[in-house]
């Protein structure tokens, strides 16, 4: 029916959730709508007005539609914020069936124009017409609600619950297995599957439509339960090296050279991963920490362990850049203890050898020696050390920095050793992605958390820099910069894109944002709306390049030595240029968000984040995190061109509020949900969980992951419970499932 929707089958169908209800005479609020959204609203139509277009031929019709919300306050012309305008082009029909009174729903993407709401060419569906409403008018002229369902706009919400009141009559519930037990059903209440999927589509109240959905959102919650429970069982069943380390190896003599004390939290979280380690079962620990938390130092004393127990631990980069810097913080926590058989090493130490894409092949070649000759004890690389061409003596553990930037597939890899032992696994992260949050909900993962920073690291300040409410403060942002490098300390400026020449448009960024909050919705002109306009340059992203040119005019910092950064450059170059900036030498870099994770400047403690907004909650934490790793305090600002009641700046304003990552990855996990948790995609943009909900539903989660361990105490092969085996096979394949123990 529909392949956005993924609706290919009759189950497909049945399982489309509708996303509300609404009532005959009931109106949807303008209010709670998302601008740049595809929306279904049930409104009156106000007025319709048909006239011939300017600029080309054709007409158009401009139809005004009302939610009613504002007739307390008097507010009955057009224009009054319970108003929207849809622009019909060349639609003669919508003339003809839409006349003023006429309830409907409209289904479309609403924009903004001239601060008012806006559909262009919306499906509608008129409510009072008895003989074309099809599915819509047999269910409201029983008085029953009417479901609105997620749509696009080739399949709008009343096609689909035409197909649904099509195919429903017509199937043999017989043949249909149930896949929530009867036992579990009948203790909480739920009606039987037939009827559930009649409420779900067809309610005769909005009390049966909740109770069904509830029972669906159980039956997932069981399905991915069940799955997870039984994974997890078997892979406690696989061995994995015993690391249980020595009093007197490498990791102790680490420590003793430390300059400075563990915090008590690293020292529980240190604990908890030695005795995961101890196990003869494989670890699969999640270590959360805030950006400076010292999660770094805590992975350390676990790879260490593993060397002193006679095997090898891997550490996994996201960049070249990040692994370089690994290393060199790694070599210098260790001293002599990194160069064992060398001129001045420790021969009671290990080796310490980095593996990267870019590194010469003579170079390559002796690191792989290494590896497999067990000489390397401490393996560091980047999406290198997943080749087939790198082969270890002992792989004892994997410790995966910055777990977000890697799929779950990649970070696997090196986990997979057949039918023999199964590394441990320690993955790191400063800011939870959604995807992770869920997961730990979900409880696949064994969760340690850093609390707290390390003595004498200074809070960040950070704000949020409007310039279509303050255009002069973009002067102010380039003077801030230069009383920053005048004090002695250095600075980021950070781009969402490379950029070229001939993309940079000749404007201030405040005289841009003018032209945006001017520049009117796609395909709308700022005259009357009925001529197609070209892309706006103030559409287009803030570039290293933009940034170069504005810095390159700016006379405050005219006398500041300034470098560009990005991923375009070879890595040799990228090395060069971080390596000055660390020893001081550039005090302004116009960067990319190369530098989000790992880079260590602690004299750096002035950021300014162009175009904000086109940032996830994560990436800007984890960006703000490169300043505040000194003693200097140090101050982030997110730089929009958005208007203030623009969706975007509702994440920008979020990061704004705290330092505290968790707290953001809750409102990243409610703004965005979950993403797909049992895939690759970890963006949030969609969800394989179609009725569960991490945060909301725990309570339904934790009961129905009690009941997957009944279920599998008494029949671990399913083998009695075949409906639940059956849909718990449909809805996860082998590999899918596999995610689920992976994290």
């Amino acid at each position: 029916m529909s392949q956005a929707l993924g609706l290919e089958t009759v189950g497909d169908l049945l399982d489309h959730v509708p996303r509300r209800l609404v009532h005959r005479g009931e109106l949807t609020s303008f209010e709670d709508l998302e601008m740049e959204s595809h929306a279904t609203v049930v409104a009156e139509v106000v007025s319709v007005r048909t006239r011939k277009m300017r600029s080309r031929r054709g007409s158009i019709t401009e139809v005004t539609i009302t939610d009613r919300s504002g007739e307390a306050a008097d507010f009955l012309y057009a224009g009054g914020v319970d108003r929207m305008t849809l622009s019909f082009f060349n639609a003669w029909t919508a003339a003809r069936e839409l006349s003023e009174g006429t309830h409907a729903l409209f289904s479309g993407k609403v924009t903004r124009y001239g601060g008012k709401l806006t559909m262009t060419n919306p499906h509608y569906a008129p409510l009072d017409q008895d003989d074309e409403l099809g599915a819509l008018d047999a269910m409201a002229h029983v008085g029953r609600p009417i479901a609105v369902y997620p749509a696009t706009a080739k399949v709008p919400s009343d096609r689909i619950a035409t197909a649904v009141r099509t195919v429903l009559p017509g199937i043999d519930w017989s043949t249909v297995p149930d896949p929530l037990p009867l036992g579990v059903a009948d203790r909480h209440g739920y009606t039987d599957l037939p009827t559930a999927y009649e409420h779900l589509h067809l309610p005769p109240d909005d009390r049966s439509w909740y109770r069904a959905k509830a029972r669906f959102r159980h039956t997932e919650a069981l399905m991915l339960q069940t799955a997870l429970v039984r994974r997890r069982r078997a892979v406690q069943l696989r061995m994995a090296p015993v690391l249980d380390g020595r009093h007197d190896g490498v990791q102790s003599r680490f420590e003793a050279r430390l300059p400075f004390e563990l915090t008590p939290s690293q020292v529980t979280v240190g604990e908890q991963i030695a005795e995961d380690m101890a196990r003869e079962h494989p670890m699969n620990r999640l270590l959360q920490g805030d950006v400076g938390a010292g999660k770094t130092v805590v992975a350390l004393r676990a790879m260490l362990q593993a060397v002193d127990s006679g095997a090898q631990a891997a550490l996994l980069a996201p960049t070249e850049v990040l692994a370089a810097q690994h290393l060199a913080s790694i070599e210098a926590a260790l001293g002599p203890l990194a160069h064992a058989g060398t001129l001045g090493g420790d021969p009671e130490g290990t080796n310490v050898v980095l593996l990267t894409g870019s590194m010469p092949q003579s170079a390559r070649r002796r690191a792989l020696l290494a590896i497999a000759s067990g000489e390397a004890g401490i393996v560091i690389g980047t999406h290198a050390l997943l080749s087939d061409t790198v082969q270890f003596a002992g792989l004892g553990l994997v410790v995966v920095d910055e777990q977000h930037r890697f799929g779950v597939e990649q970070r696997d890899r090196l986990r997979d050793a057949g039918d023999g032992p199964v590394p441990h696994l320690l993955v790191m992260t400063a800011t939870p992605i959604p995807r992770t949050v869920a997961m730990t909900v979900f409880g696949d993962l064994d969760v340690s958390v850093l609390e707290g920073l390390p003595a004498g690291r200074q809070p960040i300040s950070t704000h949020v820099v409007g310039l279509q409410e303050h255009p002069s403060w973009e002067e102010r942002i380039f003077a801030r910069a230069r009383e920053e490098v005048a004090a002695g300390r250095q600075v980021y400026f950070v781009a969402p894109k490379i950029g070229d020449d001939d993309e940079v448009p000749g404007m201030t960024l405040a005289e841009s944002a003018a032209l945006l909050a001017q520049t009117p919705p796609a395909g709308r002109s700022a005259r009357q709306g009925d001529e197609d306009n070209a892309p706006d340059p103030a559409e287009s992203m803030v570039s290293t390049v933009w940034l170069s040119e504005l810095v390159a005019r700016s006379p405050e910092l005219a006398d500041v030595r300034t470098a560009v950064l990005h991923g375009r450059l070879e890595a040799q170059e990228k090395t060069g240029i971080m390596e000055d900036f660390a020893a001081g030498e550039i005090g302004l870099l116009v960067c990319t968000t190369v530098v989000e994770v790992g880079v260590d400047v602690p004299n750096a403690t002035f950021m300014v984040v162009f175009d904000a907004d086109r940032f996830g909650i994560s990436q800007l934490h984890q960006l703000r995190g490169r300043i505040g790793r000194g003693s200097h305090a140090s101050t982030c600002l997110l730089v929009t061109r958005r208007e203030p009641d623009h969706p975007s700046r509702e994440r920008i304003d979020a990061v704004a509020a705290t330092t505290d990552g968790f707290e953001l990855a809750q409102v990243d996990l409610t703004l965005r949900r979950e993403g797909d948790i049992l895939g690759d995609a970890q963006s949030g943009g969609r969800s394989t969980l179609r009725l569960l909900r991490a945060l909301d539903d725990i309570k339904i989660i934790e009961s129905a992951r009690a009941e997957a361990g009944e279920i599998l105490d008494v029949d671990p092969s399913l083998e009695r419970h075949w409906g639940l085996a059956l849909a718990i096979e449909a809805y996860l394949d082998e590999d899918t499932e596999k995610y689920l123990e992976r994290g």
